[in-house]
């Protein structure tokens, strides 16, 4: 298929725009194809694009529900219409399988129109009782308000439909959005906002800037963003939350997921899940098993198990129907991964299986003997490596499994309820599956994390709260 062509610049008040600042190429992971180059944003420029927001905000807010409504429900036609093109765009440019690429357009972008139409059409106020006076003529009506302008700051993982939980629900709400893409995956998102704009979207409801960290922090400090939406680093996360000030924000950074197997637990079953948890989109997920915990009276068989499933995937071209695992997206992950390999193996860990690489096709890998004193077991790989470790009570698996600054995702494979029941409460993570990957997610649950996996909740009703006002209104009927 011929490469897809996109635009350079910035979308801005509905219009492209040339970029002004530094030029951007964007190289395919697999083999350095160059794909495109997009050109960066200088503050000024950030600067229009959240004039474009604020202007077009105070219409777009009085707009009825109704006609919002309509709108997301045209984008969702149109976005079933294009899923496969951006979805092929995704795959060249991030390195996820193509699978994997057209599950995030089916999924879960596609379906962000159809849910956030439904959900802001339920999400209302209330009337509360008046608690002050006895004449009973007091009426105290809460109602929740678009926020205004929303920085929409994404990773390149999941480079639509991250984006896409803001900048739709934001929509829906009332609210319009400056989005800064990642500059490892700016074309794919070139292509979503301008399905926004065919869709009928007004000018100025969505606008996008393109650039590194520097452009996603004047976006960040800019005196008329209302909230911050920001997937990313931990280091960066806490720089946006000092930037952002008294924003709103919802911050979802990393994840060091511990999949905890009991002796009881149903190992088959386990081993899938580690299979999903460990190099699902080559382990750059927040929500990967970055740790596998395994009671020792089925520790060989567990790692039986997972290795010779692991020898099964196909690893190569994620453009192909049948590769399982791409590379990985970048030169930083790739040492990364392979920092923490040799760090471990230096502290008395095996690879049982993978360990190498060819280009950024980084191979399956299985660790054994790790430890807690060592960096994969301490910091977020990010990578394709299942780093397993002994325990042997549920209190030291549960002693291990909290042993983190993280708190994003665990997950607990038992037959026992009153001991995943336990877990369940006594595990610091901010979602924990029973008998489930931790590559699990619904599109309507609360997402996020405790400690330093971030602050706020995404997706359903939990993201509308962060980009709306909760304002109060009393009445006096005498």
């Amino acid at each position: 298929m011929a490469r897809i062509a996109t635009r350079d610049g910035a979308f801005i008040g509905g219009e492209w725009v040339d970029g002004d600042g530094e030029r951007i190429d964007v190289l395919a992971p697999y083999d350095g194809e160059l794909l495109g180059t997009v050109v960066g944003s200088t503050d000024a420029q950030v600067d229009a694009a959240v004039q474009a927001a604020r202007l077009a905000f105070p219409s777009w807010r009085r707009t009825s529900v109704r006609t919002r409504v309509e709108l997301l429900r045209r984008a969702y036609e149109l976005c079933m219409e294009r899923n496969e093109e951006i979805a092929q765009q995704i795959a060249r440019e991030v390195g996820k399988t193509i699978r994997e690429a057209r599950e995030e357009m089916e999924e879960y972008t596609v379906d962000h129109f159809r849910r956030a139409s439904e959900d802001v059409l339920r999400y209302a106020g209330k009337v509360l009782p008046s608690t002050q006076e006895s004449a009973g003529s007091k009426r105290i009506i809460v109602v929740q308000e678009p926020i205004g302008v929303v920085a929409a700051i994404s990773p390149w993982n999941f480079p639509v439909d991250i984006a896409g939980i803001p900048i739709v629900y934001g929509l829906a709400l009332g609210c319009t959005t400056v989005w800064k893409a990642s500059e490892h995956a700016p074309l794919s998102a070139q292509m979503f906002v301008q399905l926004l704009h065919d869709a009928g979207f007004p000018p100025g409801t969505v606008n996008l800037v393109h650039g590194r960290g520097e452009v996603g922090q004047a976006l960040v400090r800019h005196p008329d963003v209302g909230t911050v939406v920001f997937t990313g680093s931990v280091e960066t996360g806490e720089q946006v939350a000092r930037d952002a000030g008294l924003k709103n924000r919802v911050l979802e950074l990393g994840g060091n997921g511990p999949q905890i197997v009991l002796a009881d637990g149903d190992l088959e079953r386990a081993a899938d899940a580690a299979i999903v948890g460990c190099y699902y989109l080559a382990g750059q997920c927040c929500t990967a098993a970055e740790r596998i915990l395994v009671h020792r009276d089925v520790h060989d068989r567990f790692v039986e198990l997972v290795v010779a499933r692991a020898r099964t995937l196909k690893v190569g071209d994620p453009m192909l129907d049948d590769t399982d695992m791409g590379p990985v997206r970048t030169p930083a992950v790739l040492r990364r991964t392979q920092e923490h390999i040799a760090d471990a193996v230096a502290q008395g860990a095996r690879v049982v299986l993978g360990g190498g690489h060819i280009g950024q096709v980084h191979e399956p890998t299985v660790l054994i003997g790790v430890t807690r004193a060592m960096r994969i077991a301490r910091e977020e790989t990010f990578g394709p490596v299942a780093p397993i470790m002994v325990f042997d009570t549920v209190e030291e698996a549960l002693t291990i499994a909290n042993d983190t600054e993280f708190g994003l995702t665990a997950s607990v494979f038992t037959n026992d309820l009153r001991v995943a029941w336990q877990m369940a409460e006594d595990l610091c993570h901010g979602t924990v599956h029973i008998n489930d990957t931790t590559n699990y997610w619904d599109q309507m649950a609360p997402f996020g994390g405790t400690k330093k996996s971030g602050s706020g909740r995404e997706l359903g009703t939990y993201i509308l709260d962060a980009m709306s006002e909760t304002k109060q209104i009393t009445w006096d009927v005498r």
